[in-house]
């Protein structure tokens, strides 16, 4: 049975959800669940909800390790992309809150606790917490998160009013979600889908803010290939987050200005000026070409398409 907590303690901390979509990667997923197993929160309080999207392998197996720690449920479901799978989670969902991170992801023990308290006082807010490298070996590794801290102290200056969270960190009460639609499905690759939730709850007047010790640890392997594919892939999801915003009637997504790319490649300097922060800025100029590259890509794809 998961383990036990006080009556006091059960009584008073609400029912909370963790959704986590996988695919084929039953080595990070264990590490996952097993930072689970050391949360702060009580363990009665949180179920954790695992979607396999379509792998070739069970992970009945890798599920079946912690069903006596956590109160853990395994769902599979045909290859349909990450946004189909959260909101799939979310349908299984009992608690009254929802917490997502994804398979590569360890959380800190005071992680879910920290999500709650905020929740717990302005449950109408959407809260992201702050995502730490985890393979500081990994040079592709470190650009990577080095691009996704640069882009959250830029769109979330004011923690209180913060615009932009990823999916691998983000918790929100299950009504919110429901009222947003959940994640848009249309977007079948694990790129843009977090961004336009984000849009949507913004461009409705909700709030969101950014939780920093409310952290997970990250750890996506990347050779130089890998990091070129991703960042192709993150401007495939650009143009699909373009178009949706059309659909929206929202208008046109704003090109930031040129001094937000020249901080951008000035930022793996803000802490040393050693030989790592130059391969880093290298990398992350070809992030941005990368990025370029697929959005031009998915919008040529798109035209034939519709040409067709």
């Amino acid at each position: 049975m998961p383990g036990k907590c006080n009556t006091e303690s059960m009584n008073k901390s609400p029912l909370v959800s963790i959704v986590i979509p996988t695919y084929n990667r039953p080595l990070q997923l264990t590490k996952c669940l097993t930072a689970l197993t050391a949360s702060t929160y009580p363990k009665n309080r949180f179920e954790v909800i695992v979607i396999d999207d379509g792998s070739p392998d069970s992970l009945e197996d890798t599920v079946s390790m912690f069903r006596e720690l956590l109160e853990i449920k395994l769902i599979v479901q045909q290859n349909a992309g990450p946004a189909y799978a959260r909101n799939k989670g979310v349908e299984q969902a009992l608690g009254r809150f929802i917490a997502f991170t994804d398979d590569d992801c360890e959380t800190s023990p005071e992680w879910l606790q920290n999500m709650v308290n905020r929740l717990t006082e302005e449950p109408e807010c959407l809260y992201g917490g702050w995502t730490v490298n985890h393979l500081e070996n990994n040079i592709c590794a470190t650009a990577s998160q080095s691009l996704i801290s640069y882009i959250y102290e830029y769109y979330n200056a004011d923690k209180k009013n913060a615009t932009f969270f990823t999916s691998n960190n983000l918790a929100m009460s299950k009504k919110m979600f429901k009222k947003m639609g959940g994640f848009d499905t249309k977007y079948m690759l694990s790129a843009g889908e977090d961004r336009d939730f984000c849009d949507r709850w913004h461009q409705n007047g909700y709030k969101m803010a950014l939780i920093k010790d409310a952290v997970v640890y990250h750890s996506h392997q990347m050779t130089l290939i890998g990091f070129w594919k991703q960042h192709f892939t993150y401007g495939r999801g650009a143009y699909c987050f373009l178009q949706a915003r059309r659909a929206r009637n929202q208008g046109r997504v704003e090109v930031e200005p040129a001094k937000f790319y020249l901080n951008l490649i000035k930022y793996p300097f803000n802490k040393n000026m050693s030989m790592t922060a130059f391969v880093i800025m290298t990398l992350l100029i070809i992030a941005q070409i990368a990025n370029a590259l697929g959005f031009f890509w998915e919008a040529g794809v798109k035209n034939i398409r519709h040409a067709a």
